[in-house]
């Protein structure tokens, strides 16, 4: 019996589920890749990956600095 009721409870947790998926608001793919592709083009500017950076300081990729000890 309690097999039973776990089983129901799954299955009405993976209905409300479907449901709650089914309700998303969906979009063309074509339609994605154009809004994409925009902001790419309106932010090229501030990426520093493709402009560089203003200074070797503020590159956090930069490569870290050895401290040696003598």
């Amino acid at each position: 019996m309690d097999m039973m009721i776990t089983n129901l409870q799954q299955q009405r947790h993976v209905t409300e589920q479907l449901r709650r998926e089914a309700a998303i608001r969906r979009i063309t793919v074509s339609k994605a890749v154009e809004d994409i592709m925009k902001f790419i083009t309106e932010h090229e500017q501030e990426d520093c990956l493709l402009v560089g950076f203003s200074s070797q300081k503020s590159n956090p990729f930069r490569e870290k600095s050895s401290c040696s000890v003598l």
